[in-house]
């Protein structure tokens, strides 16, 4: 072998060994900027929530955990709405226990039943003479194919119709406690749905990953019809988009749950996520904002298919029709 040949070899292998030590040391001096580019923007309200009452649902984990967590902080009190009453229960207890506010309450809530939502709601409205704020907070996310106890696509049942149809069972005491908030969590991937009027329970044509666009693109367009109802009454509504969490949501896929675990770096915590809720929840800058999309506490675009307003009536119309009520 010449010795111009060993020589470039020699540099080819201390250009690969520098490249190999580099990009890790590179990485190390990068990752506390990552962090903070990922983490998004941070609620910056010191605004306190005593007398306030608050009702979260999915609160028993994830981004909606934190939420309570931090309204329970301000002296709240806070209804936790869940399905799983043993988990929200601990949940609760937690709450409880670290910011010493005893009024962290949990109520049964299955927003896959149309019965339990309206046995939520009947208890609630007895027990409860006020409510300021009412956050839409629990999903689901890639269910493979499957029904809601009344016959609705899962997805649009769960994510759309059960808030849809829990908001007008609460307006009534949202507009007597009012100035009042709705916060609808929605997401990003709205951008890739569409309301397909003549498959809304994908009966025709199923993909769970588009079940869940279409359900977060209801979700934007519910906000905006609500808040062009609500106009006057100074109870708001507004969306928003979380980022993308480190949750128990990407459960239904294998496939999710292992790419969350190997970028979980990449991903907001549980309470990086909630920032932007809580920001919407209280923020005094948005006493009078409605029918807005946020993300990372700041506004968010909108795809042109969450700004159509006929779609949104449509959509309004249709909601009503297959949950048998009438909604002025």
């Amino acid at each position: 072998m010449s010795m111009e040949r060993a020589a470039g070899m020699l540099t080819c292998w201390g250009a690969a060994l520098g490249a190999a030590v580099s990009v890790p040391v590179l990485f190390l001096v990068a990752a506390p900027y990552i962090r903070r580019y990922v983490a998004g923007g941070q609620c910056k309200s010191t605004a306190k929530l005593d007398g306030k009452v608050v009702v979260v649902t999915g609160a028993n984990t994830g981004i909606g955990k934190e939420t309570a967590r931090d309204l329970a902080r301000r002296g709240a009190r806070v209804i936790v709405a869940c399905r799983d009453i043993r988990k929200a229960e601990a949940a609760a207890s937690e709450i409880r226990a670290e910011t010493g506010n005893q009024e962290v309450i949990v109520k049964k809530l299955d927003l896959a039943d149309t019965k339990s939502i309206r046995e939520f709601a009947e208890k609630f409205l007895a027990e409860e003479k006020e409510l300021h704020i009412l956050i839409n907070n629990a999903g689901v996310m890639l269910c493979p194919y499957s029904r809601t106890a009344d016959g609705f696509e899962m997805h649009l049942g769960v994510n759309h119709l059960g808030h849809f149809l829990l908001t007008f069972l609460l307006l009534d005491r949202l507009k007597q406690s009012a100035p009042a908030r709705i916060v609808n969590v929605s997401s990003l991937a709205h951008h890739g749905g569409r309301i397909r009027f003549h498959d809304l329970h994908g009966e025709k044509c199923y993909n769970r990953s588009l079940a869940y666009c279409h359900s977060k693109l209801a979700n934007v367009l519910f906000t905006r019809e609500l808040a062009r109802r609500l106009q006057g009454t100074k109870v708001t509504a507004n969306a928003l988009h979380p980022g993308s969490v480190r949750s128990e949501l990407v459960r239904h896929s294998f496939v999710m749950t292992w790419l969350w675990k190997i970028f979980s770096f990449f991903l907001k915590t549980p309470w990086e996520g909630a920032q932007t809720s809580i920001y919407c929840a209280v923020a005094e800058e948005l006493d009078s904002v409605t029918g807005q999309y946020f993300s990372d506490c700041q506004p968010a675009y909108v795809s042109p298919w969450g700004r159509d307003d006929e779609t949104a009536k449509k959509l309004w119309n249709v909601s009503c029709e297959l949950l048998g009520i009438h909604w002025d």
